[in-house]
């Protein structure tokens, strides 16, 4: 526990006004008034759904030091700070709290619509392979070396972040990676992240519930690179490495003064992978980069996890790791929970998990998938609830020209009705043969009873989740699992 007066953390704020002054100890920083302990500074967040301003006097009552604020509140028996963004005065203040943790280590941030985890989990593993002991943040956990951290959000907030990469300083982590979302930066989640490295995978719809426009999400992804800084150090320089064969990496040229790295397969790139061979085992490719060539052999299936190979080939040599290395790492590489993940069996039928919760990333799996099958291809796909209704119709045009067999079902409805959500995506097929089963698991057995030898079975939207958010209940559910029983369910009926 760190200790540290008030008024050493309030150098670090040029404008603020302070009442009630004093100059406490200062023994943690939250913004959560039920993690506020004896020696807190508390800062009032205002949210979507809750402002920490209305429980200020509580978190004083629960031992809070002094309490940092945005707007005029009533508190008696603590310091007041009154500055005018809570928020990004929250990060200063982390960072400073935590003693700038990520200027002590190098630090890659990855962004896009989809690849960001499988890319974080293959640039971790490169990093291992190097010899570096390594830390991970993402949409599935975040990890310290081997011990995993569970988290709610892809990119926390700016305090959890500083708080997490000082027990990874303290723990000896010499490299970390890292999924930037959009919403984390726009609202600031990462600011005082030292980023040595900012890579972009790719760009499609998503999330325009937040964003509105396609222009703000992709003006949302360059906040990334912008801030990788404006000077040049021989002693650390910032790389920004993008997808040449996406046209917003045009725009995100633009957006930063770092050094540019491009990567890509259909356009010249400095890393680029040509003579692609995709086969139901794995991939092959050859790797062609300043140095020279390079045969890479993975075991990861499809052309969108050439790209991902690509990128965490490119921001590892960015980084300065060895491409012999790199490349020995992938190879051992077996794949990542939830994405593309095969569920053995011994009925001759494919049967697949996937994360795919956006168009392009459906389209990219069942495109995948289709080599890899003689017979028909059955695509079971819901949309999540209180999210973007836009791509409802696109994910059901997805899935039914992609796809022999349909099957459309509920994922997370979280509030909304599940009913209501799959309309939305019936509204995008009229015409178009497809199948509609609300219970998930329902719709998985159903699609695993019709297969037959030779069929796929792909489950998306889930991947890796191990919960299904129905109203304000997070129930137990893994899509593996459903499905492992449903295959055994089959086994013992054909008998």
């Amino acid at each position: 526990m760190k200790k540290v007066n008030l008024s050493d953390l309030l150098k670090s704020l040029p404008f603020y006004k302070l009442s009630n002054a004093s100059n406490p100890e200062i023994l943690s920083v939250e913004n959560d008034h039920r993690q506020v302990q004896e020696g807190s500074l508390f800062i009032c967040i205002k949210g979507y759904t809750f402002d920490g301003h209305t429980v200020a006097q509580e978190a004083v009552n629960r031992g809070a030091r002094a309490v940092l604020t945005e707007q005029p509140v009533e508190v008696e028996g603590a310091p007041v700070i009154t500055v005018a963004d809570t928020k990004r005065a929250m990060a200063v203040l982390a960072d400073v709290y935590y003693g700038s943790p990520t200027a002590g280590m190098q630090l890659v941030g990855i962004t896009g619509t989809n690849g960001k985890t499988t890319t974080s989990h293959l640039l971790a593993e490169i990093y291992k392979e190097a010899g570096e002991k390594t830390g991970l943040i993402g949409t599935m956990y975040m990890k310290i070396g081997e011990e995993v951290l569970h988290t709610k959000n892809t990119t926390p907030e700016s305090l959890t972040l500083q708080k997490t990469f000082k027990k990874m300083r303290d723990e000896g982590v010499t490299a970390a990676v890292m999924e930037v979302s959009s919403h984390a930066l726009v609202e600031g989640r990462v600011w005082g992240c030292d980023y040595d490295v900012a890579v972009f995978t790719n760009l499609t719809q998503d999330h325009l519930d937040y964003h509105h426009t396609m222009e703000e999400y992709r003006r949302a992804k360059g906040l990334l690179f912008a801030q990788l800084g404006n000077t040049y150090s021989t002693d650390r320089p910032k790389f920004a490495v993008l997808n040449a064969d996406e046209e917003a990496s045009d725009f995100y040229k633009k957006e930063t003064a770092a050094h540019i790295v491009t990567y890509g397969i259909d356009k010249e790139a400095m890393f680029r992978a040509t003579n692609v061979q995709l086969t139901s085992e794995g991939t092959t490719f050859l790797l062609t980069y300043p140095e020279g060539e390079r045969k890479v052999k993975t075991k990861l299936a499809g052309k969108f996890n050439v790209y991902n190979v690509l990128a965490a080939l490119t921001a590892a040599g960015a980084a300065g790791v060895d491409v012999d290395t790199a490349i020995r790492a992938l190879e051992r590489i077996d794949g990542v929970a939830g994405r593309f993940e095969l569920v053995t069996n011994d009925q001759g039928i494919t049967v697949i998990v996937d994360y795919a919760h956006t168009p392009d990333s459906l389209v990219n799996v069942l495109k995948t998938v289709q080599p890899l099958t003689s017979g028909r291809v059955f695509a079971l796909v819901g949309c999540g609830g209180d999210r973007d209704r836009t791509k409802r119709p696109l994910m059901a045009q997805a899935a039914c020209e992609y796809a022999t067999n349909p099957v459309f079902t509920s994922d997370n409805p979280r509030s909304e009705d599940p009913a209501a959500i799959l309309r939305d995506m019936e509204a995008g097929v009229a015409g178009k043969s497809y199948k509609v089963i609300l219970d998930r698991k329902e719709a998985i057995f159903h699609a695993i009873r019709e297969a037959k030898v030779g069929d796929a079975v792909i489950i998306a939207g889930k991947g890796h989740e191990t919960y299904q958010i129905i109203g304000d209940k997070i129930l137990d559910f893994d899509d593996r699992e459903v499905a492992k029983a449903a295959l055994s369910s089959r086994k013992k009926e054909a008998n």
